[in-house]
């Protein structure tokens, strides 16, 4: 049975419990076992150690408890794991520096729970994840791939779609801001790692032996807020042979105040797609200097990327068209952006990027932090032939960015790649929603409009959510 085969019966097993729910319920039960299937395997490498002793109590550990196809099942199973196994891992109590496996695996059950409330099912589970032999390298290579397909998954998965950025443009971002061995790496929202295992890819294949592989992974971090994508995203840098995965489950918005960054903190390289379109809890605002106080996620993200930049660093981010035509606090971190960072290459994404999570327009930010900027590339990405957008069935491919990779170390105007002076900008107030000035028509409508445009759907939601809140409240009297 093919890898891809087994994942498929599992998830059609796991249809038949009761007790899971949706696909974002069913992959994180599906993650939780592999992460404890590959930590023991792992682990096999690490008991070569002299001293080495595991994180987890002896008889939680994989080998004792699931390896054998024909171990405890039924209710006994489900009575182990809902009432030795998890409350023993989420009890764990590990300091990161101390033990950071230990640590690791804190993190990873803290939020973790068991869905299923079949223990037949869950053995079935179980005895197919058996199947995958993660010392094997075609099996773990093959199995990458596999988990590519589970994270596509979670485009449907509700708003857990939000935790994907296609792999093109994470591969794309990462070739051209081009880490370099020594080098620090954060994705201060990374979701599901995505931009982590590109930029280890990169420093690997510059890797002349282990030593420097090792030093590599060490010098590579992520924060995520979110407990699902947190474990997805440590579980794909153990599929990537990252030992210890350095993902931290917090918010990097409110991991310490904005001035409290020092020259020790900062990095050489961030890659990131923030969460666009959503704001941040009452108070999150209050770590950064007032000119750049707001609620827009987005928007805090970016003023924390150029302030922990180091001199010379360079950074690749997602933001939505908002970011670049709107007013305020958007206008006063744009000119900090441009002010202390050469913001050299804005590349613009057609419709149907991240669909089906969004349809919004996005760009691809490219600066550089030492200098201000004098000039800013544009490049409108071109679909494919006979596409009006992508979609879920047709996404970008990196084959499609071969077009911008050509341009980008020689540089010149044509009908996709325009520059505009820090001078125009300036002018524009901190616009930096350029229209392509080759394009003949188009459906981009003016910024202004735009943003009116949006003002009226966002009083639109509020008077809905307004109304629904009293109808409940009214229903809730007449049941009183």
């Amino acid at each position: 049975m093919t890898i891809s085969t087994t994942i498929k019966a599992i998830q059609d097993v796991m249809r038949q419990d009761a007790g899971v729910d949706g696909d974002a319920q069913r992959i994180s039960q599906l993650v939780w076992m592999l992460f404890l299937k590959m930590f023991d395997a792992n682990e096999e490498y690490y008991e070569w150690e002299e001293g080495y002793t595991s994180p987890i109590p002896d008889h939680l550990r994989w080998r004792h408890w699931a390896a054998d196809d024909e171990g405890i099942t039924g209710d006994a199973l489900l009575s182990f794991v809902n009432n030795d196994l998890f409350p023993a891992l989420k009890g764990l109590a590990f300091d990161r520096d101390d033990d950071p496996r230990g640590y690791v695996v804190q993190e990873v059950f803290a939020d973790s729970y068991n869905y299923m409330k079949n223990g037949t099912l869950m053995r079935q589970v179980i005895n197919r994840i058996n199947t995958i032999d993660f010392h094997r390298a075609a099996d773990r290579h093959l199995f990458n791939d596999i988990y590519e397909k589970i994270l596509r998954d979670l485009q449907s998965a509700g708003n857990a779609g939000e935790y994907y950025t296609p792999r093109a443009v994470t591969q794309f971002m990462t070739d051209m801001t081009a880490p370099r061995l020594g080098e620090s790496v954060l994705d201060p929202a990374c979701g599901t790692g995505g931009f982590l295992v590109c930029a280890l890819e990169s420093l690997k294949a510059q890797a002349a032996d282990g030593e420097q592989k090792l030093a590599a992974e060490r010098r590579l971090a992520g924060v995520e807020k979110k407990p699902l994508p947190h474990m997805l995203a440590v579980t794909n840098l153990f599929l990537h042979g990252v030992s210890v995965p350095n993902v931290a489950r917090d918010n990097a918005l409110t991991r310490r105040p904005y001035r409290a960054y020092g020259d020790a903190d900062r990095v050489d390289v961030v890659l990131t797609n923030p969460p666009f379109g959503g704001v941040e809890e009452p108070g999150v605002e209050s770590g950064f200097p007032a000119a750049f106080q707001t609620k827009e996620t987005a928007d805090l993200f970016l003023a924390l990327i150029i302030h922990i930049l180091r001199d010379g660093g360079r950074a690749a981010i997602v933001l939505p068209d908002g970011s670049l035509f709107g007013e305020g606090v958007k206008t006063r971190i744009k000119e900090r952006l441009l002010t202390v960072c050469n913001l050299h290459t804005i590349v613009r994404l057609p419709h149907g990027v991240f669909n089906p999570y969004t349809g919004i327009r996005t760009n691809l930010l490219f600066f550089t932090k030492g200098e201000p900027t004098r000039e800013v590339w544009y490049f409108e990405h071109q679909l494919p032939p006979g596409y009006k957008q992508y979609t879920k069935t047709r996404p970008i491919t990196i084959g499609e960015f071969d077009l911008e990779k050509a341009w980008w170390h020689n540089r010149e105007a044509t009908p996709y790649a325009w520059r505009v002076s820090a001078d125009d900008i300036i002018a524009r107030h901190y616009n930096l929603d350029v229209k392509n000035p080759h394009a003949a028509g188009g459906d981009d409508a003016d910024p202004a409009a735009l943003l009116a445009l949006w003002q009226q759907q966002e009083a639109a939601a509020a008077a809905a959510r307004a109304a629904l809140r009293a109808a409940l409240a009214a229903s809730l009297g007449d049941r009183e």
